[in-house]
């Protein structure tokens, strides 16, 4: 028997506020679309960029509060890593014609940016990993004080929020 597998890797950025619903059975599920973006020169030299566009579904689970979180920490621009599979739906609308949609079900998610200018902190952000397969929510481990082991990136500040760097994404 040949095995198979369903998994997308997305790092992108959210094109609007996640939306967050209670379904009739009092499961909460979050929606958003993340924008990933690519670049590149044409023969004639010119630089031309696409965006492609995911909606992607985060379920809470008995295991996690996945959409929870996303609901709590997640907004618009924030850049963010999700791994899920891919599903591919069709149904009937109210006119009786047939609607095809293409979701990413988010089962792991990492948020990449750091705190907002002028946020009170108490938020996890930079780093801060979730996954719905973790009995329990980890938010990333708090940053050692200054001249401790250098275990963060502060002897670099500009180091990871410099986005003209040589990685393909």
């Amino acid at each position: 028997m040949s095995r198979s597998l369903n998994k997308v890797t997305l790092i992108g950025n959210l094109g609007n506020d996640p939306e967050v619903r209670s379904t009739t059975g009092g499961n909460r599920v979050a929606t958003f679309s993340l924008a990933t973006s690519r670049s590149w020169n044409d023969a004639a030299g010119s630089k031309q960029e696409k965006t492609e566009w995911h909606r992607c579904v985060v379920w809470n689970t008995k295991n996690s509060q996945l959409a929870d979180i996303v609901e709590k920490y997640v907004k618009k621009g924030d850049k963010i890593y999700v791994e899920g599979r891919i599903e591919y739906r069709q149904w009937q609308d109210k006119e009786n014609q047939t609607r095809y949609s293409t979701e990413i079900n988010v089962r792991e998610l990492i948020m990449l940016g750091g705190a907002p200018a002028g946020s009170g902190g108490g938020a996890p952000r930079s780093g801060s990993d979730y996954s719905s397969d973790s009995s329990q929510s980890r938010p990333a481990p708090a940053k050692a004080k200054a001249g401790a082991g250098g275990d963060d990136f502060e002897d670099f500040p500009g180091a990871l929020a410099d986005e003209d760097d040589d990685l393909p994404f």
